[in-house]
C-alpha cells in the first residue's frame, strides 16, 4: 500500500498530469480518497516554490541552446501567454484568476503552468503559492468527485 500512495506522490508531481492524474490512479486502485488527496496535494504543491523561483530563470538560460532551446522556448511561450491571458481578463483580481486557472482540471492548467505564469508575470512569491494552492485544493476535490462518479457507475454497469 505504501508503494502506491508515493505513486500517487509522485504522478501529481509530473508536470501537465499532476494530481489532475493522482486523485483518478488512487481510485483505480482502490486507496481511500481522502488521504489520496493530501498526499496528491503535497506531491502537486512540492515544486511551487522551486517553479517559481527558478524555473524563468532556467528556460531562459536554456532558450537559445541547441538541444533543448526549442522545448524551453515553447514552455516560456506557453506561461507568457497563460500569464497574458491570465492577466487580460482578471485586470486587479489576478490572485482569483489564478486559483480558478489552477483550479480548472484541464491539461496546461495545473500548478506548473500556474506558478510559471505568475512567475513570469512577477506575481509576488507568496500570493502566487497561496493562489496556486487554493487552485490545487479546487482541483482536486473536482478529480476526488469526479472518479467517485465515474468509477461508481462503472462498477454498478459492470457488476
Amino acid at each position: 500500500m505504501l508503494s502506491s500512495y508515493m505513486l500517487v506522490f509522485f504522478i501529481s508531481m509530473v508536470p501537465l498530469i499532476e494530481l489532475r492524474g493522482a486523485i483518478p490512479y488512487s481510485q483505480v486502485m482502490g486507496l481511500p480518497l481522502l488521504q489520496s488527496y493530501i498526499i496528491a496535494i503535497l506531491g502537486n504543491m512540492l515544486p511551487v516554490p522551486i517553479i517559481y523561483l527558478f524555473a524563468r530563470k532556467v528556460l531562459e538560460w536554456g532558450a537559445d541552446k541547441p538541444l533543448m532551446g526549442g522545448f524551453f522556448t515553447w514552455c516560456l511561450d506557453k506561461g507568457k501567454r497563460g500569464g497574458e491571458k491570465l492577466q487580460s481578463k482578471a485586470g486587479r483580481g489576478l490572485f482569483v484568476a489564478l486559483l480558478l486557472f489552477v483550479g480548472v482540471p484541464l491539461p496546461g492548467t495545473g500548478a506548473w503552468t500556474g506558478t510559471l505564469a505568475a512567475s513570469l508575470l512577477d506575481f509576488d512569491f507568496k500570493s502566487s503559492v497561496l493562489a496556486v494552492m487554493g487552485g490545487v485544493i479546487v482541483a482536486g476535490i473536482i478529480m476526488g468527485l469526479a472518479s467517485i462518479g465515474v468509477l461508481g457507475a462503472l462498477n454498478s454497469v459492470i457488476f
